[in-house]
């Protein structure tokens, strides 16, 4: 079984990096973005010509969610554009596709958990460009699990985690935003899904919401990361309005999770179990 990573050099591309020695039934390819553009119809046709994939893993994104809304058009190229002819490619070589979205694909009006029947109805350019994505895989190619995820953190790269612990350390006292509410997730906790998918060599194509258990906002996270690293820092819930941003982002993208649950009787750990695995990690690698 050959497997192809997209974008291996973001959060998720390196947690599946870091699991694929427990797959030794498996060959992994993990490319990154100036390895593999996936915006270059030759440079995929050349790269899966040669290759011949069973299965690609599109971590693959402009996530910049508030450059995007002056970048319109390098966002619209990798998530839209991209998207399409990820999917075009992978119809040509009979390639299952693995595609990660976002709960920014919700406008967060809603204030149940959505489910992937849902209307969708993104409010920045980011969710856009994404949820058109998501569109042009369905048209093109039917082997295709699009996983929707959020709040993604991990060891790797630039995070919310890896920002609280920062500021936790440099500042007395911070000012959280508490009205908008979802659930973080663990990298690796979506890389171990990932690759389980790929395990049972599963069919059951379509969208899957993909995030860990529970609720939380910006605030409740924030205090958990300092609460389990005992930083003592003054948190001030405040709300949105008071820390604009480029992009609007939704109030609620609490997403449900039983789709997954209950098709591939799946066990989802619970945000706050990873977060503390996560800081573990954190502090092993930095010893």
């Amino acid at each position: 079984m050959k497997i192809l990573v997209t974008g291996a050099n973001g959060q998720l591309g390196n947690c599946l990096r870091e699991l694929v020695n427990s797959f030794k039934q498996f060959t992994f390819s993990f490319k990154s973005s100036k390895e593999l553009n996936i915006t270059d119809n030759q440079n995929l046709f050349d790269d899966f010509s040669e290759n011949n994939y069973d299965y690609c893993i599109n971590c693959a994104a402009y996530t910049a969610v508030d450059l995007a809304e002056n970048e319109v058009e390098k966002a619209k190229d990798v998530n839209t554009l991209g998207s399409k002819n990820i999917a075009e490619i992978c119809k040509k070589f009979d390639t299952k596709l693995i595609h990660i979205s976002t709960d920014f694909v919700f406008d967060g009006n809603q204030n149940t958990p959505y489910s992937e029947e849902d209307t969708t109805n993104p409010i920045n350019v980011y969710g856009k460009t994404k949820l058109h994505g998501e569109n042009e895989i369905i048209a093109s190619w039917e082997k295709h699990f699009i996983l929707r995820t959020s709040w993604l953190y991990s060891e790797y790269g630039n995070n919310f985690i890896k920002s609280m612990l920062r500021l936790g350390k440099e500042r007395e006292q911070l000012g959280i935003i508490y009205d908008q509410v979802g659930t973080p997730t663990y990298a690796k906790d979506l890389a171990k899904f990932i690759l389980f998918l790929i395990e049972k060599n599963a069919t059951n194509f379509g969208i899957f919401h993909f995030s860990n258990l529970g609720v939380a906002s910006w605030y409740d996270f924030a205090k958990s990361i300092f609460e389990y690293q005992k930083i003592d820092v003054k948190v001030n819930a405040i709300r949105t309005e008071a820390y604009p941003t480029p992009a609007d982002r939704p109030k609620f993208s609490v997403m449900d999770k039983n789709k997954i649950i209950q098709t591939f009787e799946y066990e989802i750990p619970y945000w706050r179990e990873s977060l503390k695995e996560c800081l573990l990690q954190l502090e092993t690698k930095s010893e």
